[in-house]
């Protein structure tokens, strides 16, 4: 399968919506989209997750880094993982709890409460 990254602003926020695999082959594609946000002065960026099928540890590398970049240049990064039930749950979501890494992140159910000042993240 195949990854492709979709586009889109709202408010002060980029919203990169991931479709596909993350994995050591297609995470270049997502780093680069991040990247290419922050060289553009985007500093507050969303990681729709809610349609990656598969993240290997490559996958969960370019999260890491791309939570250090955006700490670094003063910007807010925030994940969507909705919560579709135990058998179902999101593979990100349940990767990143695996690995301990879970709690590093702002998480959100959907779009419109991670673009949502006022929103909460949903616990760890």
């Amino acid at each position: 399968m195949t990854l492709q990254v979709a586009e889109t602003e709202q408010g002060p926020w980029t919203v990169l919506r991931i479709y596909g695999e993350l994995d050591l082959v297609t995470s270049p594609v997502v780093r680069q989209s991040i990247h290419d946000a922050v060289a553009f002065g985007r500093h507050d960026v969303v990681l729709d997750l809610s349609e990656v099928l598969f993240c290997d540890s490559s996958g969960v590398g370019v999260l890491v880094a791309a939570r250090r970049l955006m700490r670094s240049c003063g910007g807010r990064l925030r994940l969507i993982l909705p919560a579709r039930g135990a058998e179902e749950g999101s593979h990100v979501n349940r990767v990143l709890a695996a690995l301990g890494v879970r709690r590093l992140f702002e998480v959100y159910p959907d779009r419109d409460a991670a673009v949502d000042e006022e929103a909460q993240p949903l616990s760890a």
